[in-house]
């Protein structure tokens, strides 16, 4: 099923990772390779050794810019290894620098500019675009890229789950459009849920950067903002998932099984639209309820959007009340990605938040305002309850009692202060807990960062958004691996992310843009990776960069959307 083919090796971080069996080789001295706003905290993360002391270097001339005192040694228990950091946040000359310690190979090279993240977030989001369904992506918009067109979804099946009366099983639909998941070509409303949101709020909470960024799409120039417009395309898809007779949301339109590794026009089996459940209505209803009121502005370009929108997320929000607990069951002969989530609380909580916000019904404040035990401090696909104290906290002017942003804004600052105080004792400087590395552990990490960016917005209180930075700084480079997660971004980035069009394209790099999952010591793809193995045991080093795995390796839409918010934020916050 899993195919790969040569591309240009990273010198350091693949001859460590592809070696079957071979030891960790530690990066070095890691640094965000791609750089920094001259107001941003600057940190660099150094092996521990006898040296006290770094430097950080002009890249062409060798020339010493800054020296500092190298922090405290101590052990990060999510690599094992013994880490100083490397402070040098007061250098705020714009440049092309590295840090250097004697005993160490240099860093790579990093910039200190006025925009270094627009190229990623423009990139991030193009991504996107380029993993469109149901549309040909010409050399225009998509470079070498370009593809013939795959799965137009107008002729989609009625799967038997997803029967009713009138739409047996066997009913032909049309449901065109939104974006291929993650490296497989199916589509999800689940992930689409927070992937979208995601999206909008990074817009609604940053217009000015996201107005200017141009991003190559196909409807560039048409009076809506690129990141609007690509949105738009997942929009338009997600309203054709909902089944006009009743209101209810099919929770997939997907395969019965997964395609092999070939090119989107190449894989033409069946499609289905399978099972109405509730967690797809609510996260349907959330993502309709929010974008009626971000789209709003851009009415006149498509008269009546936003109203339709917003009848859809109250018909799907009545199909959830009365059917509270249908939750997704994979029928027997579907095999593809399930999104299936045992509990609904947190889906009621959001939904409710966004229609309340749309609509200042009071039929909908209470599940609201619904609290949940413990402190949660960051939203997941099935978790998405901090979702609602983001929108409530921003749109708090807009609320029939407005004191109910202040609700919002204590969940908001509870788990932003726990991050926070994971950052500060960290030995590598990083809110992930050695307990977050699971299954996408880097979109973990970006949207605790993202959680971090609300407090800062609502205290200004820098170190929630110095703790930010060091999410993205990770990311990109200032990890145990030295690698920059995001396909075509940094010195050292991933070559082979498991994702279909990047292993059948027959292109030597990967498609840019994407973020992968990052480190899984749960290795679930051990089994499936016949050729390689994973060289180490340790979470935060538990990576292959190799197109079989689908465990640490694999891209996401909903792993992307954090980093397009937080790249926007750090960028736009830190002017």
């Amino acid at each position: 099923m899993y195919s790969s083919r040569p591309r240009l090796p990273t010198a350091l971080a693949c001859a460590a990772l592809l070696a079957t069996g071979a030891a960790h080789a530690a990066a070095g001295i890691e640094v965000n390779q791609l750089g920094f706003l001259p107001a941003a905290q600057k940190l660099a993360v150094v092996p521990a050794g006898a040296n006290e002391r770094f430097k950080v270097v002009d890249a062409g001339s060798g020339k010493t810019v800054f020296e500092g005192t190298l922090g405290p040694a101590a052990t990060w228990d999510a690599s094992g290894e013994r880490v100083r950091i490397a402070d040098f946040s007061g250098l705020r000359t714009a440049g092309s620098y590295r840090v250097a310690v004697a005993g160490q190979p240099d860093s790579p090279v990093f910039a200190i500019g006025a925009e270094p993240y627009r190229a990623l977030d423009a990139g991030a989001i193009h991504a996107y675009t380029l993993n469109r369904a149901s549309i040909a992506l010409d050399a225009r918009v998509a470079g070498p890229y370009a593809r013939p067109l795959g799965h137009p979804d107008d002729k989609v099946l009625v799967h038997e789950s997803a029967a009713s009366a009138k739409r047996p099983a066997g009913t032909v639909i049309s449901s065109p459009k939104g974006w291929y998941d993650a490296g497989d070509y199916n589509k999800y409303i689940v992930n689409s849920g927070i992937s979208t949101y995601t999206l909008l709020a990074a817009y609604e909470h940053f217009p000015a950067w996201f107005d200017k960024l141009a991003v190559n799409v196909p409807e560039s120039g048409n009076g809506v903002p690129d990141l609007l417009n690509e949105v738009q395309w997942n929009l338009d898809w997600m309203i054709t998932m909902q089944d006009p007779d009743d209101g209810g949301v099919y929770h997939k339109l997907t395969n019965k099984s997964f395609d092999g590794m070939v090119m989107p026009d190449r894989a033409t089996a069946p499609r289905y639209v399978v099972q109405k459940t509730t967690t797809a209505a609510l996260d349907f209803a959330a993502v309709m309820a929010t974008a009626s009121r971000v789209l709003a502005p851009f009415d006149a370009k498509a008269p009546g959007r936003s109203q339709r929108y917003l009848a859809a997320a109250e018909r799907a929000w009545r199909w959830a009340v009365d059917h509270p607990a249908v939750l997704y069951r994979q029928p027997a002969d579907i095999q593809t990605g399930t999104y299936g989530d045992e509990k609904v609380d947190d889906e009621f909580s959001w939904a409710a938040a966004e229609l309340y916000i749309a609509t200042g019904k009071d039929e909908y404040r209470s599940r609201a305002l619904a609290q949940a035990a413990g402190v949660q401090t960051e939203p997941g696909w099935s978790d998405v309850r901090p979702l609602g104290w983001i929108s409530l906290a921003q749109q708090r002017a807009r609320l029939k009692n407005p004191a109910d942003g202040d609700v919002a804004r204590t969940h908001i600052l509870a788990a932003a202060d726990t991050l926070l105080a994971r950052w500060q004792a960290s030995p590598a400087r990083l809110s992930l807990a050695k307990s977050d590395f699971v299954w996408g552990s880097n979109a973990v990490l970006l949207n605790q960062a993202m959680m971090l960016v609300q407090a800062y917005r609502l205290t200004n209180k820098a170190d929630y958004l110095n703790a930010a930075q060091s999410a993205l700084d990770y990311t990109l480079g200032r990890n145990p691996l030295g690698i920059s997660y995001v396909t075509g971004f940094g010195t050292r980035s991933t070559l082979h992310p498991h994702h279909r069009p990047s292993e059948a394209d027959g292109i030597a790099a990967p498609v840019p843009g994407w973020l992968a999952g990052g480190p899984n010591p749960g290795q679930q793809d051990a089994k499936d990776c016949k050729d390689v193995s994973y060289a180490s045991k340790q979470p935060a080093l538990s990576y292959l960069d190799h197109g079989c795995s689908y465990a640490s390796n694999e891209i996401a839409i909903n792993w992307n959307a954090p980093l397009v918010y937080v790249a926007a934020a750090l960028q736009a916050l830190q002017r």
